[in-house]
């Protein structure tokens, strides 16, 4: 059953955004992701008390550096400039993943993501925000994404299980909004497509929760979509311990219509299938390590913000960056999410997050959505080309 919320339900309630085009909502969905990032940044691995207590509330927008001046040189986040606007890893991956489907222009897989995204990685110096320089997004992204470069480019494994061995974590998951996207409106098709893309990647549950958001993406862009359409549409999909977090996350969220109320709740919820515990930065020694019975984290808090917010855009991402622990990446889903179904992302915040970052957000959603244009006529093709030959098949004037 797909949790319901109250009848007394939060911004937006559960009804249906209005119409919007497939451009719109890709742009929503790309362009809310990489501002979700950005809020989420500074206030990453901290508990909602510390972030209350050092921002003297909670955080409604852009704010600086944990430490602030001392960002260069301050542990554990050095030599990282989170804050002011910047995005991280999520988006860094984010586009280029978008990049290797304007090379391919078809759907992808995890050879795609060996012949075109490791080389993305390797050998194409970029501007890294958080870096404040130009350099190989390689060195910017976390051991986790590191491990994509050290098995496919030098260990020369077999893409489709190169993600086994690798921590289960949310990176794959982070950065799967585009898969989504180029199958907009059909979630098990995104299901799919993301399953073989991340299997570079990840295993077990986090290669799974890459499947699952790539599908509740989809589902998001679908017309008359809602959040509680979403939930259903992943929870119809999601398998073990995915689908049970979710599931009890979600019923929790249900009946919460401010993100204030519902911050230790979702986290009681999804305690019981995170491997991390409640020491964000000193995770138990069963940690990251494959299960059917544990989830991630990120993607069920995400689906709860998005549900507690009515779709909400504003809502669903300041609940996701509140909550603290890695809000940076839930921030990141819950802005695809609200993004795609055409919850408007805020320009006091897209603007300054491009400025500062010194990245065009809109730039990838334009590119994204041609390709996804020309995906979707080539699947016609292909989709009648298999009519025809099937219908050929039961005709028996059609057999020697």
């Amino acid at each position: 059953m797909t949790p319901k919320r109250d009848e007394s339900g939060g911004p937006g309630g559960g009804d249906p955004l209005p119409p919007s085009t497939l451009d719109e909502r890709i742009t929503g969905a790309l362009v809310g992701a990489a501002v979700g990032d950005a809020l989420g940044g500074p206030v990453e691995g901290y508990s909602p008390d510390q972030i209350l207590e050092r921002h003297g509330g909670r955080v409604h927008g852009i704010v600086g550096p944990w430490h602030g001046a001392d960002w260069r040189t301050a542990r554990p986040l050095a030599p990282y400039h989170k804050g002011d606007g910047h995005v991280t890893d999520d988006t860094l991956m984010t586009h280029a993943l978008v990049r290797v489907y304007a090379r391919v222009r078809d759907h992808l897989d995890a050879y795609a993501v060996a012949d075109h995204l490791v080389p993305d990685l390797m050998t194409d110096p970029r501007w890294i925000p958080e870096l404040e320089a130009e350099a190989l997004p390689l060195h910017r992204v976390f051991l986790a994404e590191k491990w994509l470069v050290a098995r496919l480019h030098y260990g020369h494994v077999d893409p489709r299980e190169a993600g086994v061995g690798n921590i289960v974590n949310c990176g794959a998951a982070m950065y799967m909004a585009p898969v989504g996207l180029v199958n907009a409106a059909n979630p098990p098709a995104a299901y799919a497509e993301a399953l073989d893309v991340a299997g570079a990647h990840q295993s077990s549950y986090g290669r799974e929760a890459a499947g699952v958001l790539a599908a509740a993406v989809a589902a998001a862009t679908a017309p008359g979509a809602t959040p509680d359409s979403v939930v259903t549409a992943a929870l119809s999909l999601a398998k073990d311990g995915t689908r049970t977090a979710i599931e009890r996350v979600c019923e929790v969220a249900a009946r919460h219509s401010d993100f204030e109320s519902a911050l230790v709740p979702l986290r009681e919820a999804v305690t019981p299938y995170d491997t991390v515990g409640e020491d964000y930065r000193a995770p138990s020694l069963g940690a990251r390590r494959p299960s059917r019975l544990h989830s991630i984290e990120e993607l069920p808090v995400a689906l709860g913000m998005l549900l507690v917010s009515g779709g909400d855009f504003r809502h669903a991402v300041l609940g996701a960056v509140n909550y603290g622990r890695d809000c940076d990446s839930i921030a990141t889903m819950a802005g695809a999410l609200a993004g795609a179904l055409g919850s408007p992302v805020p320009e006091e915040w897209s603007k300054p997050v491009a400025e500062a970052s010194r990245l065009d957000l809109w730039a990838p959603a334009r590119v994204l959505t041609e390709v996804t244009d020309e995906i979707f006529a080539r699947d016609v093709r292909r989709r009648r080309a298999h009519e025809e030959a099937f219908a050929r098949l039961g005709d028996p004037r059609c057999s020697d």
